[in-house]
């Protein structure tokens, strides 16, 4: 009897387990899948269920896709696995009349968007000759795959060793037609620490037939063209070539009121002769999360990069993203579901390819090994961030991560369902040619239905 009992009960899970699956591929049927957006595009959903360990729903979730900035999912997961709870801003050695700085990538450096600046009111401070190498930078400016032609663009600012103001420029045209000059000021923005002056050029474009303001760099070098508009203030953020540390030294001093000098090591063995014990010592800057929150937030890509950075300085000694997504892929991420092609942090290159139940898998382990109370103060909700115009009602139902690239939408992330259960979900679409914003309003009606009724 027992048997039997325990047969009926497997055979009643296995019918329901069927009934669920089919009941979602008809709501994902009448939601997305007949989109006549996407009916020509390539789809893949995964659904799981946190309690049962189970999958509730697969599309084509074991096929290839890319990611866009889903990828800063698993730059997340990295981030919050190794860079502790506050991010090292410099390594250094010293010994009694000089300091010998190791960059670590830190990104916050005299960025704007963090009004304390703990690593710089250090060097003030210190009466010690300051000397640095970028001996541990082993990656480029650009990353692998990524859209040449976008230099420009504030989304795509460079990587660097030593970023500082968020590896771009502010530049502000202020004036008003009924001005009699005809050149208005231009000026780099205003910081928590003045911008110096420094040797790059400027030039003014002559009558171009464009009349908005525009400023455009020259692609290796620091030389700006300016177009002159027609309106009384603009703003354009513009990154600057870095050079490896050159640009970072360039600006430096005048901010510390002090001279940094470049040392040209090829390795740390070099600065035994000179420095006191054999371990460096780091100096912290910011809490890691207000580094995270942001990134995820509004899918900060210069954020990403420079995170995966320091992720590979904390665990190889080097800042290279080939290296370290090389060992996190042969280690931490071994066991997914799929073995991705990852190649860059914030999903800028269109290189990267990831399933839906790779992400599921990723997500899980953040859930696992940081705890959804954490998750939820790095994830935006519906209203917030990237979700800003989306699952507005019953806000904090669903806590994700968006990506977008030209035919490319991705949707991963947590759904808390009205029945209490906590569901793992991802969405990614490639190769669409529709609007994205119906895209976008077709997975919200998917996911709003799975969380009324599941």
């Amino acid at each position: 009897m027992k048997t039997n009992s325990l047969l009926l009960l497997c055979a009643v899970l296995f019918f329901a387990a069927c009934s669920t699956q089919k009941a979602i591929n008809k709501q994902a049927q009448q939601t997305i899948l007949k989109d006549p957006s996407i009916e020509r595009a390539h789809i893949g959903v995964s659904l799981y269920d946190v309690e049962t360990g189970k999958y509730l729903y697969n599309h084509q979730a074991d096929k290839y896709f890319v990611p866009a900035s889903n990828t800063k999912i698993v730059t997340c997961f990295a981030a919050m696995k190794y860079l502790g709870d506050s991010l090292t801003g410099l390594n250094y050695y010293e010994n009694d009349t000089a300091l010998f700085l190791l960059p670590a990538g830190d990104p916050t450096l005299l960025h704007p968007e963090f009004k304390t600046q703990p690593v710089i009111d250090w060097l003030r401070q210190t009466p010690k000759h300051v000397y640095i190498t970028d001996v541990n930078w082993k990656d480029k400016a650009l990353g692998s795959g990524w859209s040449w032609s976008d230099y420009n663009e504030t989304y795509m600012a460079e990587r660097s060793p030593l970023p500082v103001f968020g590896n771009t420029i502010k530049w502000v045209q202020e004036g008003a037609e009924e001005v009699q000059n005809p050149d208005p000021l231009f000026a780099p923005s205003p910081s928590i620490y003045s911008m110096p002056e420094v040797d790059w050029k400027v030039r003014f474009n002559g009558d171009t037939g464009i009349k908005a303001f525009y400023v455009e760099r020259d692609q290796a070098d620091n030389v700006y063209h300016i177009s002159q508009g027609k309106e009384k203030k603009k703003e354009q953020d513009v990154p600057f070539a870095t050079k490896g540390l050159e640009s970072a030294l360039e600006l430096l001093p005048d901010t510390l009121q002090k001279e940094v000098v470049y040392k040209n090591w090829k390795n740390t063995r070099n600065l035994q002769p000179m420095i006191r014990g054999g371990q460096p010592r780091a100096i912290h800057s910011q809490r890691t999360d207000s580094l995270l929150r942001p990134m995820m937030h509004r899918s900060d890509n210069f954020y990403a990069e420079q995170s995966l950075l320091m992720v590979s300085n904390t665990r190889l000694g080097i800042m290279s993203d080939r290296q370290i997504i090389d060992t996190l892929l042969k280690t931490d991420l071994a066991d997914l579901p799929q073995a991705p092609r990852w190649v860059d942090g914030s999903g800028l290159s269109r290189y990267n390819l990831f399933t839906p139940q790779d992400f599921v898998s990723i997500l899980n382990k953040m859930r696992e090994q940081f705890g959804m109370d954490r998750l939820k103060k790095i994830f935006p909700t519906g209203g917030t961030g990237t979700l800003g115009n989306y699952y507005k009602q019953d806000s904090g139902f669903i806590y994700a991560k968006t990506g977008s690239l030209s035919g490319v939408l991705a949707l991963s992330g947590y759904l808390y369902t009205k029945k209490g259960k906590l569901l793992l979900f991802s969405v990614l679409v490639n190769n669409h040619n529709g609007a994205a914003t119906g895209i976008r309003r077709s997975v919200e009606a998917f996911l709003t239905d799975v969380r009324n009724k599941y």
